[in-house]
């Protein structure tokens, strides 16, 4: 019963779809954007990139909540406060820094060589980075892909303050609204916890075969 009514007596649809549209979007814009710029801190020596990199890795250090304020002052400056394009926003600020470090490890594995032959047959610097890199990355590129998809799937401090109507709520929002101060639907609670696993679930069956190697080949470079 508890499974029928949490359809039928709340939005759950609803917060599903919004949660699932700001998760595929944060997860693949940042794997695009980590894609990029990791392979230019793998391939490139330029002036700044040491601190650069020992920046992006000090972000990780700094607690969710401490970035709350600034996050919210970013997003309501540029007018998408209550909007789910705001919390993508967010979202991908923070998954960029580990995804290009991950990424960055990665790519000091795959040899230089493959890409100056590629070059030598005729390929530019962006086609040698579209058919010879980015197919050898592909476990390195399913485990930044998983970790942002986690990252956004269950994430609740930045959605609650940045998203306010239940209309753009995510799922995190709209079950913790079943908790009331003297009553708590427990049955439509846990029927919602249950259905919001299947989908990570289903990604960890998929991309299990890349997840140790994705992890460890880009922890030394070989």
């Amino acid at each position: 019963d508890s499974y029928a009514q949490i359809f039928s007596e709340e939005a759950f649809l609803a917060w599903l779809w919004n949660t699932i549209v700001i998760t595929v979007t944060v997860s693949i814009i940042g794997v695009i954007v980590a894609a990029t710029g990791a392979y230019a801190f793998s391939r490139w020596r330029f002036p700044g990139r040491r601190p650069a990199l020992i920046f992006l890795l000090t972000t990780q250090m700094i607690p969710a909540g401490m970035l709350l304020v600034p996050l919210y002052v970013i997003v309501a400056q540029l007018g998408l406060t209550n909007n789910i394009s705001g919390l993508m926003l967010a979202y991908i600020t923070t998954a960029v820094p580990f995804s290009i470090w991950i990424l960055k490890g990665y790519y000091d594995t795959i040899p230089p060589d493959l890409e100056e032959a590629a070059m030598v047959d005729g390929c530019n610097r962006m086609e040698s980075f579209w058919r010879i890199i980015l197919p050898l990355s592909t476990p390195a590129l399913s485990i930044v892909f998983l970790f942002n998809f986690l990252g956004a799937w269950a994430e609740f401090l930045v959605a609650k303050v940045i998203l306010v109507s239940p209309d753009v709520w995510t799922w995190s929002l709209g079950l913790n609204d079943l908790i009331g101060t003297f009553n708590t639907d427990w049955g439509k609670y846990a029927a919602g916890s249950v259905i919001v696993t299947i989908p990570v679930l289903l990604l960890f069956t998929w991309q299990s075969k890349y997840l140790i190697s994705g992890l460890t080949l880009g922890g030394v470079k070989g």
